[in-house]
């Protein structure tokens, strides 16, 4: 296979944002768990690549200990998935999909309302501020205005917005027994939200899966941390994606413990490497990084977005799974290891057909 035509695009959002673009074959997006496939959850594909020397190696997940070292530090997110889609009904009876995305202050959330299409779901825009849709068993929710996230240009064109939750039970209850997991169309049929966690998550409020940490499994934890691999968690609720549009991500809630930020200082101190288990894990860890590159503990709403203009400080590896064409987290992953070096690892990725998104392969990145 030819290795793709790469070239560099600007974001329509932030002018210092760009991102490689690439044709993504149908066929290479994960369509389904890999347990469904026969495999182990780490037995997915592993991509092994350096960005120092742009050397690049194939394996398995469940391989990962050989890559990391002793004193190896693993940043890991703790999030825990939500049933963050629920259905919902217009006053004029129509029938839309809810996508919870992120719970902000003053109770209030940013949602996206979706219009359903032949395959799956798609953004729905004519919305009027104070429009109400029932939820199942006497809920309802309340819409405020377009919720606008970070530099969005169009902020009517916006595809969340600020609303108001009135539900019959405790969020946790009602999402247990009402919600399902979002779904987009490359997903074949609906899986039950037990597919959608890490074995590590503590702390349910993610509206999508942070998928970089699937494949992990309770032995290769163990065999990591028996090996002198430091685990730091720290948490980020990762609200929706958008594949359609490719915006910037919105802000999100994050939490960074003193125990987090201390074994992250030494390590640095120490010369140590510290490698951050997908992009959410790195955008708490930035926001609470200063910059001589010490990490203090934090809590809020993040709205740092990462692009090559703003160097990475707090981390030197990343495990990450392979991104959309034009999406904002190669601009992460850029200025972790330079766009020179996604160009090798993207055509590598491409002509060895490894699948793509929450359900497909993985890829580390390390000096």
């Amino acid at each position: 296979m030819m290795a793709p035509n790469f070239t560099l695009t600007q974001s329509p959002y932030l002018t210092s944002m760009a991102s490689l673009d690439f044709e993504l074959p149908a066929d290479l997006e994960a369509g389904e768990p890999p347990e469904a496939r026969g495999l182990r959850r780490d037995d997915v594909r592993l991509m092994v690549s350096h960005y120092n020397d742009d050397r690049v190696f194939h394996g398995r997940f469940h391989q990962l200990d050989e890559f990391l070292q002793a004193g190896d530090v693993l940043v890991i997110n703790v999030s825990g998935t939500m049933n963050a889609a629920l259905k919902a009904t217009r006053s004029d009876g129509r029938l839309f999909e809810l996508h919870l995305s992120t719970q902000l202050p003053n109770r209030l959330w940013s949602v996206e309302v979706r219009a359903f299409s032949v395959k799956s779901t798609v953004p729905f825009f004519d919305l009027q501020a104070g429009e109400t849709f029932a939820l199942p068993a006497g809920g309802t929710v309340t819409l405020h205005q377009p919720y606008c996230g970070l530099e969005a240009l169009e902020c009517e064109r916006s595809r969340l917005w600020t609303a108001s939750l009135n539900l019959p039970h405790a969020l946790g209850t009602y999402l247990n027994r009402y919600g399902y997991p979002i779904r987009y169309s490359y997903v074949n049929k609906e899986w039950p939200i037990d597919y959608y966690q890490t074995v590590y998550a503590n702390s349910v409020g993610s509206a999508e899966m942070p998928s970089a940490g699937r494949a992990f499994t309770p032995e290769l934890m163990t065999r990591l941390v028996a090996k002198g691999v430091q685990i730091a968690p720290l948490l980020l609720h990762t609200g929706v994606a958008s594949l359609e549009a490719h915006e910037p991500p919105y802000e999100e809630y994050y939490r960074v413990s003193q125990a987090t930020a201390d074994l992250i200082n030494l390590a640095r101190t120490q010369k140590r490497r510290v490698i951050a288990v997908g992009t959410t894990a790195v955008r708490a860890l930035e926001t609470v990084t200063d910059g001589q590159g010490v990490v203090t503990a934090g809590e809020g709403w993040t709205k740092l977005l990462v692009t090559p203009d703003k160097e990475l400080r707090a981390v030197d590896g990343l495990l990450t799974g392979l991104h959309e064409p034009r999406a904002t987290h190669l601009a992460m992953l850029a200025a972790l290891s330079g766009y020179d070096h996604l160009k090798v690892t993207y055509a590598e990725a491409l002509s060895e057909r490894y699948l793509w998104h929450e359900f497909g392969d993985l890829h580390l990145i390390l000096p």
